[in-house]
Formats: structure tokens, sequence, C-alpha cells
């Protein structure tokens, strides 16, 4: 399956400043389909507007999970402000991915 724009974007942000070890990018939006804010970046029903993230990179080494969270929520500030409704995150380390 293809990634939409709002997806590609995510991607490219993550990929260019935490070099992730692994970036799995989930549109959930589809789940929320007829709620208020259905739509996302071209405001068509089931657009991209939910998101599930697991995004593992050394970048994280020594963050609290807390600070990982707002790494990536920095990073994606744009798109929260707009076409992202809401965003679940799990960011880990390389070490706490192998268990």
């Amino acid at each position: 399956m293809s990634e939409g724009p709002v997806a590609q974007i995510i991607r490219q942000k993550l990929d260019a400043a935490l070099s992730p070890q692994r970036l799995l990018i989930e549109d959930d939006s589809w789940r929320h389909a007829g709620h208020h804010h259905d739509g996302g970046m071209d405001a068509q029903p089931g657009g991209e507007s939910h998101f599930n993230l697991t995004v593992v990179s050394a970048a994280f080494e020594g963050q609290s999970r807390v600070n990982r969270q707002r790494m990536v929520q920095k990073l994606l500030a744009y798109e929260l402000a707009g076409p992202i409704h809401a965003l679940s995150i799990s960011a880990k380390t390389p070490t706490e991915d192998e268990k």
C-alpha cells in the first residue's frame, strides 16, 4: 500500500532528523471517518488525519519517554497544526526495540 502525501512528509522529516533504524507509519484515519476532523491534507473523507508511529532511533538514547515524544512532535509541528488531528507515538532506542 502506498503512502499518502502526509505520511510521505512524516517519513521525510523523521528520516532526515532521526535516521531511524525502523520507522512504521500507520494511517489510522479510516477508523475515524465521519468525525468532525475527518479529512487530512486534502480535506477528503478518510484522508490522512490520524496516525500511529513507531520510531526506533539511536537519537533517543539517554532521552526520557516524554522528551522522545517531544522530539517527534517538534519535528512534525507544522503537520500537527494542520492535517494531523491525532498522533500516537512509540519512540524507542535500538536496544529497547530488540527486547
